[in-house]
C-alpha cells in the first residue's frame, strides 16, 4: 500500500448502522432497562438468540448489559467470579430473546 505525502487518506466505511436500526436499539434496550430494573434480585431463565438458556438472579442492567447472578459451577467459563458461591454472568441485552420470572 502507497501513501502519497501530504494527502489524507480517507478511511474506508465497512458498516454503517441505518438511523431507523439505531433508534429501534435505542427504544429495546430503554425497555430491557426499565425490566430488568423492576426484577433486580428476581430469578429468571433467559434465552439469548443463539440459543443458549441460563438461570440466574437479576443483579443490575448498566450501559446495554444485563448482570445476572448463577451458580458458580465449572461451566461458568464466561462469569466472573466473586467471593460467594454465585458468579456474574454478563449478558448483552440486544442478544436476548426470552426472559422468564421464576419467582
Amino acid at each position: 500500500m502507497s501513501i502519497q505525502a501530504g494527502v489524507p487518506m480517507q478511511p474506508k466505511v465497512l458498516y454503517q448502522a441505518d438511523q431507523n436500526y439505531i433508534q429501534s436499539m435505542k427504544s429495546l434496550r430503554h425497555h430491557m432497562h426499565s425490566v430488568c430494573r423492576q426484577h433486580v434480585n428476581q430469578i429468571v431463565r433467559v434465552q439469548t438468540i443463539d440459543g443458549q438458556v441460563v438461570t440466574g438472579r437479576i443483579l443490575g442492567c448498566d450501559r446495554g448489559l444485563l448482570y445476572l447472578g448463577v451458580q458458580n459451577h465449572h461451566g461458568a467459563g464466561r462469569a466472573f467470579f466473586g467471593s460467594s458461591d454465585e458468579a456474574i454472568l454478563t449478558l448483552v441485552l440486544f442478544e436476548l430473546l426470552v426472559i422468564v420470572l421464576l419467582s
